[in-house]
């Protein structure tokens, strides 16, 4: 039995879902599992289960994607519950209203799950540590810190196409510096028990003491790519890098562009990943990003799956009147 943390109970199960960091192998799997019973919805003429009929899901975003605000939604609405998005254009906090403000109005509600994605590392926690005990928080990212749900979809995929994760290697490739997907993606492949896990990337983009995760570090995209099992490519976050990291878009394409020419060094049956949403010719050529490899679109539908996965588990925890089971 695991022991009890703000993420998960005394039971070890989930009660919200805010960093993949420490999450128990059973739970990670069991995500993973129930997901892949998802799957089979989205392929429905009626694409619903009632499993949160009746509860309220609020995308609490005072960051924009709408990408992973849509997933979100429609992995809530696919739940049978009721959505709410709420952005930070329309947010009261712009006229100064606290975070907990916000929270306790939004609690008044009756929300029963909050989808929170933050430009600061560590306000998924914060509003998991103030809100009301019946209510669940996913952490949708937070600033440089954690994206679980990203990391848990992008394994998922990887497990359906390469199931042996303690015969594989993978390379995430890009800016590791500054992505909370990348993170959340090491400590998932790690759980898993990840043959090799590789970062790749300018030495500019790579934290320090990264090492300490248990990667294997590359500043050279071919010996990086070398025979490796599936590829994940990162998308440059300029809107977090802090001076010039970089000398030009145009020149770490050059060097770690994902070109046709350079996957021939990956293994023959190789995968190639991407979180998006893509910089073609930044990060990847085009022909790779729509190739045979790819399974970029593949993660888009494995992550509503996910999701749908993430909250029922999570909301299975609670009881009518708000109390936690077990």
């Amino acid at each position: 039995m695991s022991a009890p943390t703000l993420q998960t109970g005394a039971d070890g199960r989930l009660r919200h879902l805010l960093t993949v960091e420490g999450l128990p192998r059973p739970r990670l799997e069991e995500l993973l599992n129930t997901a892949e019973s998802f799957l089979g919805v989205t392929q429905r003429e009626v694409k619903k289960v009632p499993l949160l009929r009746g509860k309220t899901v609020v995308n609490l975003f005072f960051e924009s994607s709408t990408r992973t605000r849509t997933t979100f939604e429609l992995a809530a609405k696919r739940l049978s519950a009721d959505v709410i998005n709420l952005s930070v254009s329309t947010s009261a906090t712009v006229k100064g209203e606290s975070l907990l403000d916000t929270l306790r109005n939004l609690e008044a509600m009756h929300a029963d799950i909050f989808v929170v994605r933050h430009g600061t590392s560590g306000a998924a926690h914060f509003i998991a540590q103030h809100c009301l005990p019946h209510v669940a928080v996913l952490n949708a990212g937070d600033g440089r810190h954690a994206h679980p749900t990203q990391a848990l979809l992008d394994v998922f995929t990887i497990r359906r196409h390469k199931p042996n994760f303690d015969q594989i290697k993978v390379a995430i490739v890009g800016d590791i510096l500054n992505s909370r997907v990348a993170r959340s993606q090491i400590h998932a492949l790690t759980i898993l028990d990840t043959a090799e896990v590789r970062v790749v990337a300018p030495r500019t983009l790579l934290p320090v003491g990264i090492e300490s995760l248990g990667v294997k570090v590359f500043t050279d995209l071919t010996q990086g790519l070398a025979g490796v099992d599936v590829i994940i490519m990162l998308r440059l976050q300029k809107e977090r890098m802090r001076g010039a990291l970089l000398p030009s878009e145009h020149e770490y394409y050059r060097q770690f562009g994902l070109t046709e020419a350079r996957l021939q060094g990956a293994h023959p049956e190789a995968i190639v990943m991407h979180p998006g949403p893509i910089n073609r010719g930044v990060e990847i050529d085009s022909s790779v990003a729509d190739g045979a490899r790819s399974v970029i679109l593949e993660q888009v539908t494995n992550g509503i799956a996910i999701r749908m996965a993430a909250m029922s588990l999570i909301m299975g925890t609670r009881t009518q009147d708000g109390r936690e089971v077990g």
